[in-house]
C-alpha cells in the first residue's frame, strides 16, 4: 500500500459563457428570444502527487502571459484566462512548499492551452512528461492542419521535452493508475489513487462541472466523440460506485471545497 497525498493547486479562473459547459444552459424561446446569458468563473487547478515513487505534477496550467496576446486572440476572447499572469506555475508551486527541481515526473490530461501552458518549464530537461499516444498524435494535427480542435497551441507543447507515451491504461507507480478517458479529447487522461480504503479519481475535463458528471452534456464544441464521452462517464461512475471513490472535476469551483489544499 502507497502512502500517497495530493496536494490541490489553485491556478486562478477562466471566465466563460455557460453555454460551452452545459450545451443548451440558455435558449431563447418564443416568449422569451433574448434570455440572459451567463458568464461563469471555471476553476484552473493542477495537482502536485507525493508518492514515495516520485512526485507528480498534474498538468501545468495557462501559460502567464496568456493574457497579454500570447493566446489567439478569438480564443482569449472565448475563454479569458483572467488572472493568468498571477499564476506562473513556479510561484504556484512555491506556495504549495515545492519548487521545480521537486517534479520528478510529469502527467499531461491533455495538452488544450489551460493545461499545457507551463510545459517551457521542463524543456531541455530529463523530467518525463506522460502523455496518451492519441493525444499527442491530435495536439500536432490540429495545431499543424486545419482540421481537428483549435484549442491546440504548438508553442505550449512543440517544445524539446521528455516525452512518455503511454497507450491505454497505464500503472505510473503502485496504487496510483493512469486512466484513459475519451470523449473530451481523444487522449484525455484521468486517475484512480487508492490510499488504503480511500480512492479518488480524477476526472478532470471528462467533466467540467457537477452536471456534467452528472450527465448533462458539455457543448458539442467541447467534445471530441460524444459517444466516448458518455462511455468514459459510465466508466467513471461504476469506479465511483465500487470504490467509494472522491471524485475531482475538471472546472467547477466547488473543488476548492470539496478538496481544500490536500486529499
Amino acid at each position: 500500500m502507497a502512502d500517497v497525498d495530493v496536494h490541490l493547486l489553485d491556478r486562478g479562473r477562466i471566465e466563460a459563457d455557460a453555454n460551452f459547459v452545459l450545451d443548451g444552459s440558455t435558449v431563447a424561446t418564443a416568449s422569451n428570444p433574448n434570455p440572459d446569458l451567463r458568464y461563469e468563473e471555471f476553476l484552473v487547478w493542477n495537482l502536485v502527487i507525493d508518492h514515495p515513487k516520485g512526485t507528480v505534477l498534474w498538468d501545468t496550467g495557462s501559460h502567464p502571459e496568456a493574457g497579454d496576446d500570447y493566446w489567439p486572440a478569438p480564443l482569449y476572447e472565448a475563454f479569458a484566462h483572467v488572472d493568468a499572469g498571477e499564476h506562473d506555475l513556479e510561484d504556484d508551486l512555491a506556495a504549495a512548499g515545492y519548487a521545480l527541481d521537486d517534479i520528478d515526473a510529469v502527467v499531461m490530461s491533455h495538452l488544450h492551452l489551460d493545461h499545457a501552458g507551463g510545459l517551457y518549464h521542463f524543456e531541455g530537461t530529463d523530467t518525463p512528461v506522460y502523455v496518451h499516444a492519441r493525444e499527442l498524435e491530435y495536439a500536432y494535427r490540429s495545431g499543424n492542419t486545419d482540421t481537428g480542435s483549435v484549442a491546440y497551441f504548438p508553442p505550449d507543447f512543440d517544445r524539446e521535452l521528455n516525452w512518455s507515451v503511454v497507450r491505454g491504461d497505464h500503472l505510473l507507480y503502485e496504487d496510483f493508475r493512469l486512466l484513459h478517458l475519451p470523449g473530451h479529447t481523444p487522449g484525455l487522461l484521468g486517475a484512480r489513487i487508492d490510499r488504503g480504503d480511500e480512492t479518488l479519481l480524477v476526472a478532470g475535463d471528462e467533466a467540467y462541472w457537477q452536471e456534467n458528471y452528472d450527465g448533462q452534456s458539455m457543448a458539442a464544441s467541447l467534445l471530441w466523440d460524444n459517444r466516448a464521452w458518455r462511455e468514459s462517464l459510465d466508466r467513471l461512475h461504476e469506479l465511483e460506485l465500487e470504490h467509494d471513490a472522491d471524485v475531482l472535476l475538471g472546472h467547477d469551483t466547488a473543488m476548492l471545497d470539496r478538496f481544500g489544499e490536500t486529499w
